[in-house]
């Protein structure tokens, strides 16, 4: 949810301005994880230092700008202040530090003083960046009210840098110094919960440190001489440790690196990265350990392009990627689909093992866990092993049976969602295999489970997610491809699906030229203050997903229903004024859904019916509704298919009813707090 960027150049001139501006089209690049409030700290002259001879330092004060609202506003108040202050904005910086970052309320309502970098008090001797929760922070807070410290912000995060500065004054009142690392690692041994922290201090000028728990934290590196591609695999330490000049970044997001960047290395949980002279180490903080080991990494290489975060021709990012959705598909399958075999690398070792299971427990959140609803049939019908599913969440509070016999597949676009992580760790205690199925490369999730697949769907950026809902089915479909695969029985019908996919991205790119039909059914719905979809068999999660575009984006109460039990409650809500949806395409449950439109009909409801193409005549003989007709597939595929009239209707709805399509209100693109 929250997001963090760090800026720091070596060895090599950069004004003011532009290090304002990397710092602030970073926190740019994160704004699509959702935020309330923005914050961001630079250097500032060492004129302000001989202004107060009371500092505790005589390196140039810490300037920290923090805001309440959209980031534009903490722009104007930036350059409001530098220019009150009257400081050089083109003055060069051979080595400067720059924390940002963007705020999701979580302790505290949206306002500048709970926004980040928090200080520990006056003088601003230590500043963190934080994403997470300190779950101990109300014991840690009376503590250090106890030893004088008086707190501003009602956040969880202001307890870090106040024990920061606790450390170091206890430190530096004994004999001898304390190294930066030194003070992190000690306040790291006494935080509990979740965390990506970034410090920076003036005791430590030109020096930054970075630790995580939990929460992801990347680093990135740009060695300006170009040579850095040639040696990626070389320790970081090792290629970080010379003057050349170079530019080091932090950061929540790939996105945010990208476009200075492709070098970079994912933090793991309990490491502690210190940047000094230019140069990166590695540290391994243990509770049990006094003296941390020293880590080896190697750089990875992002496999992402600029033009990926970028809207292009697009008025927003949500209908770019409904739009992407033939290519993203296309780029989910390629290499998996060869010569009418599904090849799924990730998944090659534990095969075996994943066939023998008693059962497979689907996990997920939201639009991933849609998504594992609408794969649930195929899976079963191809694989003869019963299929369960869970909400990441409902699980843990349960305390849910899991096996060792059981296949635990979790489900998660970012890789960093709290809940499904949470129910992760309970899955490894209990044994089960792991599967992971993430568009995020190096997330949290594809790092600790067993194996996985990548579904590749690129970089999404607005909140709804749409082209990874439908990358996630097609991924899960060639696993039930792959895992049934040694069963006679289902040849034709896994022949059948392989020919289905090949065609897909054709029928997508078809059934996309519905934008100008929903936008003209979004204009009848605009006024409307509910909508209900009615879905059944395969395209029950295809309701389910509708009515959360729906509410997600335009904010308009909507509710998917299992058509099955339209009697036994939701009947009584029907009327001549209620818009309902109906999805009623070709597969075994359409004949069901005919007599559900007649008894809809019946009670003069006010029906749209999505169909298969040439079906109007037989679900609306009478002409009396309206009706939505797509391009029929194969069953298991055909929700895909479905759900891209609901994504459109969803997006011009928000649009005309002048909402942010984009960035819908109190919601995040990645959910990293339970």
């Amino acid at each position: 949810m929250c997001g963090i960027f760090a800026y720091l150049n070596y060895n090599v001139g950069r004004e003011r301005r532009y290090i304002l501006e990397v710092l602030l089209n970073g926190l740019r690049r994160l704004e699509y994880r959702g935020y309330d409030s923005s914050g961001m700290a630079i250097d500032s002259d060492m004129s302000l230092v001989m202004q107060d001879k009371n500092r505790p330092y005589d390196t140039a004060p810490p300037m920290v700008f923090r805001q309440e609202g959209k980031i534009e506003s903490l722009v104007t108040s930036v350059y409001s202040e530098v220019d009150k202050l009257d400081l050089d904005l083109e003055k060069p910086f051979l080595v400067h530090a720059g924390i940002a970052h963007t705020r999701w309320a979580t302790h505290g309502v949206p306002a500048p003083r709970n926004s980040h970098p928090q200080s520990s008090g006056e003088f601003d001797e230590f500043l963190v960046v934080h994403n997470g929760i300190i779950t101990n922070y109300e014991v840690l807070k009376q503590t250090l009210v106890r030893h004088g410290f008086t707190f501003e912000s009602d956040t969880d995060t202001e307890v870090i840098p106040k024990l920061a500065k606790f450390v170091f004054d206890k430190a530096r009142d004994g004999e001898g110094g304390v190294t930066f690392s030194q003070v992190v690692m000690e306040v790291m041994r006494q935080l509990e919960g979740a965390y990506a922290l970034i410090f920076k201090s003036p005791h430590y000028p030109n020096e930054l440190i970075a630790c995580k728990r939990g929460s992801t934290l990347l680093l990135g590196f740009n060695e300006l001489g170009g040579e850095t591609s040639r040696h990626l695999f070389h320790d970081v330490k090792a290629l970080t440790a010379n003057d050349k000049p170079k530019e080091l970044f932090f950061s929540s997001d790939l996105c945010a690196i990208v476009e200075h960047t492709k070098n970079y290395a994912a933090i793991e949980d309990d490491e502690i990265v210190h940047i000094k002279d230019g140069s990166v180490s590695i540290l391994k903080f243990d509770y049990e350990k006094e003296k941390p080991a020293s880590v080896q990494r190697a750089l990875s290489v992002l496999e992402m392009e600029v033009e990926q975060i970028k809207k292009g021709d697009f008025d927003h990012f949500m209908k770019k990627e409904i739009h992407e959705q033939p290519d993203s598909l296309t780029t989910s399958m390629r290499g998996r689909l060869k010569d009418g075999v599904v090849g799924l690398g990730g998944l090659k070792d534990h095969m075996r093992t994943i066939r023998r299971s008693r059962r497979i427990i689907f996990i997920g959140c939201g639009t991933s866990y849609h998504a594992a609803l609408a794969a649930r049939p195929i899976m079963e019908e191809l694989t003869d092993i019963p299929v369960t599913m869970e909400i990441a969440s409902d699980m843990l509070d349960r305390k849910a049976l899991i096996f060792k016999e059981d296949t635990a597949v979790f489900v998660s676009q970012s890789g960093e969602t709290a809940d499904t992580l949470l129910a992760l760790e309970y899955a490894l205690q209990n044994g089960a295999l792991c599967v992971g199925v993430t568009n995020t490369v190096g997330s949290t999730l594809a790092r600790k489970t067993h194996c996985g697949v990548h579904i590749n769907a690129g970089c999404e950026i607005g909140v709804a997610s749409t082209k990874a809902y439908t990358c996630q089915i097609v991924v899960m479909v060639m696993m039930a491809l792959a895992i049934g695969s040694d069963k006679m029985s289902t040849v034709t019908k896994r022949e059948a699906i392989i020919a289905g996919l090949t065609k897909l991205p054709e029928k997508v790119h078809d059934v996309l030229k519905l934008d100008g039909e929903m936008k003209a059914l979004a204009q009848s719905l605009i006024d409307e203050q509910s909508l209900l979809m009615f879905g059944r068999g395969n395209n029950y999660a295809t309701a389910l997903e509708g009515a959360l575009k729906v509410k997600e984006v335009a904010l308009m109460h909507s509710e998917g229903m299992l058509a099955g039990e339209m009697k036994h409650g939701p009947l009584a809500l029907v009327d001549e004024y209620l818009p309902i949806i109906v999805i009623a395409t070709r597969d075994d449950s359409f004949s069901k859904q005919q007599s559900v439109i007649q008894q809809l009909h019946a009670r003069k409801g006010r029906l749209i019916v999505m169909c298969s193409e040439g079906d109007a005549s037989f679900v609306c003989p009478d002409g009396r509704s309206r009706v939505i007709e797509v391009p029929q597939v194969v069953d298991c595929l055909q929700p895909i298919i479905n759900i891209i009239p609901m994504q459109l209707l969803a997006y011009h709805l928000t649009v005309l009813r002048g909402y942010n399509v984009d960035q819908p209100r109190n919601l995040a693109k990645s959910v990293t707090t339970q």
